[in-house]
């Protein structure tokens, strides 16, 4: 009986040391990942504090550069949606001019219908004046900027047409695009063309003449 107590005693006393031990190493892991947590956030605001400030002069030149390009972006699109000579007001009504400032592009969304003829990639007399005009602000506020030109379609299958498919059709059509802007003085080695076919519609599919397009996207930064 006296050998049975002293082993229930021992084992006691071990276990008591062991959860002891087992507490200890487990406050000791916790102290010193708050301490890992507090050296961090020490780190974080010395980090803060010595990050320089913004200067009001640059911080200035910054907002005007911004209005400039916003004043640009507003004046081009004003300049596309006036009709001239042969021109028919409700097509240009459809040219869209917008801006993606996460990406920091311009696009120019040109209707397919009003540049081409069904199946064809020769553009319309009547809207050589449009191009111009994108031509004249790309040479004047864009010079140095890089521009890409992209062939949209809707997704009819070729029918009656020398093209094989839609993607080769909405390369064709891009590529006509760039030709008319580098005979426009339009600097070529900045121009690249891109035929996304029916792959990137701008609506529902079954909205056809909105997804017939030719995108000119114009990087601003």
């Amino acid at each position: 009986m006296y050998a049975l107590r002293m082993g229930l005693l021992v084992s006691l006393v071990s276990l008591t040391a062991f959860i002891s031990a087992g507490c200890q190493s487990s406050m000791a892991k916790e102290n010193h990942a708050l301490w890992d947590q507090n050296r961090e956030l020490q780190a974080r605001l010395a980090s803060s504090e010595a990050a320089p400030k913004p200067d009001s002069a640059q911080l200035t030149a910054l907002q005007q550069q911004i209005a400039e390009r916003d004043a640009k972006i507003n004046d081009l699109q004003g300049q596309l949606r006036e009709p001239a000579a042969g021109q028919i007001e409700g097509d240009v009504a459809k040219i869209e001019t917008s801006y993606d400032k996460t990406s920091g592009r311009m696009t120019v969304a040109l209707p397919g219908d009003v540049l081409f003829a069904a199946g064809d990639a020769t553009i319309k007399d009547n809207a050589k004046s449009t191009l111009d005009k994108v031509a004249s602000s790309l040479r004047k506020d864009y010079a140095s900027k890089k521009v890409r030109i992209e062939g949209h379609t809707d997704a009819d299958p070729i029918k009656y047409s020398k093209w094989k498919s839609n993607q080769d059709l909405s390369v064709a059509r891009a590529a006509a695009v760039k030709a008319y802007l580098v005979k426009k003085g339009v600097d070529a080695n900045l121009i690249t063309v891109q035929g996304y076919g029916a792959e990137k519609p701008k609506a529902d599919p079954k909205e056809k003449s909105v997804n017939r397009r030719v995108d000119i996207v114009v990087a601003m930064r």
